[in-house]
């Protein structure tokens, strides 16, 4: 019978109903909503198809258990009493990080150092051995206390999800895949309409909209640490993996486009569209936005404009912005959706957002600004 395991999705502030809503739709009901995370139970298929799946979460860790701690006997007793051996073999490299916020632990190289000690005592009294080589696979153990909480954990992920495997150049300062994934999912885009990203930059949005439009899981390009655990069996992952090939649907039309004023960036953004096996899904053009005329009709312009230096309103920002402003404004039958830390977008704009909604781009925080056209006629 397969094993309850409590699982934890990370992501940025702001996108946690997003999240949640992606692990709902994985089949996965009994959950928790909290800031910055979503809780939530599965088994050790969940781990393979969460991190394969999931477009918005950062990481998807294993729960050992959550315990109040102000004191270092208090973090190493609770420590020791998890079921560390029931995860890690004893070949296992087991590092620990660390991170505190208000909490009387505030040293986090200290909390850290007890953590391990603690799961290295516990796993003596299992295995029966003073010595672990840490020559096997790779178990990331994470303690992190808040307001005196101490929550341990399991990394499943490895590097962030983000890193769907599609990207080896980048420009400056691109847009994380996760949060272009969410901006996608925040806007009533699908694949019967036109979507177009006058600011594109390396690609991101259209590429993340192509993998969208064909159900392509952001995970399959890549592995995860967790691949090499014992307890996670190998038909465990492959299932998974072919469950993903199978819901592929590439065979539906696209009608995404992206442009940009930089050659550099479309490069880099061609780049990318071929690594992903989508070279010829979508359009990618080197074009100023002053000379952008989009095409068709209910479309969804999905965006991130250029932000300037400390999200000052630099002359080219702003011209950008205007210039952004002037391109929609005779396209009524479109949707906007433009992710800006800006005050003034929409000034520049005319118009007020229907919606807005906070989210950080990084440490920015930002708005996605939502302008809301009519729906398409039905069919």
């Amino acid at each position: 019978m397969p094993q309850k395991i409590e699982l934890i999705a990370t992501c940025p502030m702001g996108l946690e109903a997003i999240v949640a809503r992606e692990i709902r739709d994985l089949g996965y009901e009994e959950m928790t909503v909290e800031n910055g995370r979503v809780r939530f139970f599965g088994d050790e298929l969940a781990i393979c198809r969460t991190n394969l799946w999931l477009r918005t979460a950062d990481r998807v860790l294993v729960l050992m258990g959550q315990f109040k701690a102000t004191t270092f006997d208090e973090l190493f007793e609770g420590t020791k009493a998890l079921a560390w051996p029931d995860w890690i073999p004893n070949d296992a490299e087991f590092p620990v990080e660390g991170r505190s916020h208000k909490s009387q632990l505030s040293s986090v190289p200290a909390c850290q150092g007890i953590a391990k000690k603690a799961v290295v005592e516990k796993l003596k009294q299992r295995y029966g051995t003073e010595w672990f080589p840490e020559n096997g696979a790779r178990y990331v153990i994470e303690v992190a206390l808040l307001n005196d909480i101490a929550t341990l954990t399991i990394d499943t992920t490895g590097p962030s999800l983000h890193k769907r495997g599609y990207r080896k150049l980048v420009t400056e300062a691109p847009l994380k895949e996760t949060m272009a994934a969410a901006l996608i999912l925040l806007s009533r885009w699908n694949v019967d309409r036109p979507l177009y990203d006058p600011f594109c930059g390396s690609g991101t949005i259209p590429i993340e909209a192509a993998m969208i439009g064909w159900n392509i899981a952001p995970g399959l390009r890549r592995s995860f640490p967790s691949e090499a655990w014992g307890n996670i069996p190998r038909k465990l992952w492959d299932k998974a993996r072919d469950e993903a090939f199978d819901a592929v649907k590439d065979n539906v039309p696209l009608h995404i486009v992206g442009s940009d004023i930089d050659p550099a960036a479309i490069e880099v953004a061609e780049a990318a569209a071929k690594a992903a096996g989508l070279t010829k899904q979508f359009q990618l053009k080197v074009e100023p936005i002053a000379k952008a005329r989009p095409r068709g009709d209910y479309g969804c312009l999905i965006t991130n404009p250029p932000y300037g230096e400390r999200l000052g309103e630099a002359p080219d920002v702003e011209l950008a912005l205007r210039e952004l402003g002037a391109l929609t404004r005779p396209m009524p039958s479109w949707s906007l959706f433009i992710l800006s830390p800006s005050t003034q977008l929409e000034h520049y704009m005319n118009r007020r957002a229907d919606k807005k909604r906070k989210l950080f781009n990084g440490r920015i925080e930002c708005n996605l600004f939502q302008y809301l056209g009519p729906l398409p006629p039905r069919r």
